[in-house]
């Protein structure tokens, strides 16, 4: 199996879990020229995007250690882009969580992350 198709195998794995916590998935693997979000979910009153990451084994680290600070920004730029695309304003709650899927235990961290504000904004 190639790495896309574990990735988006994991990824429907993460919807089908959230889903089951309350969340309602609106969007999968939305892109733009800023980068990619994995999930765009509403969770009590939030616009919630969800980072997916997977690890068979911690060899090569932990799945949620993969979400550094570069790739926390990236997902702030693409989500301030979605935000103005579909009009939603700086009233609308938003929240960051990342889903670490660790060999077959799944992980979900809320509010893993603040807001990172692009420079130029």
């Amino acid at each position: 199996m190639n790495k896309r198709r574990v990735g988006a195998d994991k990824e429907r794995q993460a919807a089908e879990y959230l889903t089951g916590k309350g969340m309602q998935v609106l969007e999968t693997n939305f892109r733009c020229r800023q980068g990619e979000i994995d999930l765009i979910c509403r969770h009590r009153g939030y616009l919630v995007f969800v980072e997916v990451k997977y690890r068979s084994a911690s060899e090569k680290g932990y799945a949620l250690e993969a979400v550094d600070y570069r790739k926390q920004l990236r997902i702030c730029r693409v989500a301030d882009y979605y935000r103005y695309v579909h009009g939603l304003g700086d009233g609308t709650g938003v929240r960051y969580d990342v889903v670490g899927i660790q060999g077959s235990e799944i992980q979900w961290v809320q509010n893993a992350f603040p807001h990172i504000y692009a420079r130029g904004y």
